[in-house]
């Protein structure tokens, strides 16, 4: 019995960060005044506002970007990786981080340009994956990519909690790691085409 849960915990922890990446976008999105139900915001030292439910939505955040450390390491530790883990593990990626972004987007808190970035980086690596596998081959992950997907969490985590306590210095923390993190996916972008352009070759 051991056996089979340790088996699923990775796919478990998958699943469990994309619920958690759709529960913090409705959330954030939710018209709670519609309800007459809001959340107090703090303005501390005139110059952070600390919005209650977008720290809700930071700790819901902080979870889900743990178990996408969580269920990688699992994997690889007992030998649990798969191909249909690995492709559930990019999708949730994807919507909590391309979710999240757009959310911040729309409500006015990061260029529109950094999602627009993200998204046309992950179509492009998704299609040479695609190419890749039909092919044959696996596309492994590179260390530019990973440090995307870290700069991006710590960004959008400091972006949450209105980039306390950094904001108090007018230190711009958060829109230092969002846009660090969108010029590695360019970066990862650039390299994995490098490295796998052959298969994007119309013959």
């Amino acid at each position: 019995m051991k056996k089979e849960v340790n088996k699923n915990l990775p796919t478990r922890l998958t699943i469990c960060r994309m619920i958690l990446a759709f529960v913090i976008i409705i959330f954030i999105l939710f018209p709670f005044d519609m309800i007459n139900f809001s959340f107090p915001k703090y303005l501390i030292d005139d110059s952070v506002i600390i919005d209650v439910k977008l720290v809700i939505c930071a700790v819901l955040f902080v979870i889900a970007s743990i178990t996408d450390f969580l269920d990688g390491h699992i994997a690889r530790k007992y030998n649990l990786i798969s191909d249909v883990g690995k492709v559930m593990d990019s999708i949730a990626d994807k919507v909590l981080i391309d979710g999240l972004l757009i959310v911040l987007c729309g409500q006015g808190y990061i260029s529109p340009i950094i999602p627009i970035v993200i998204i046309v980086r992950d179509i492009l690596i998704d299609a040479i994956k695609m190419l890749a596998s039909k092919n044959g081959e696996v596309v492994a992950s590179i260390v530019s990519g990973k440090f995307k997907t870290t700069f991006l969490m710590i960004g959008i985590g400091l972006k949450l909690i209105g980039n306390f306590p950094m904001g108090l210095w007018n230190v711009a923390l958060d829109d230092f790691f969002i846009i660090t993190g969108t010029f590695l996916a360019v970066l990862s972008g650039i390299e994995y085409y490098r490295i796998y352009k052959k298969f994007l070759t119309i013959k």
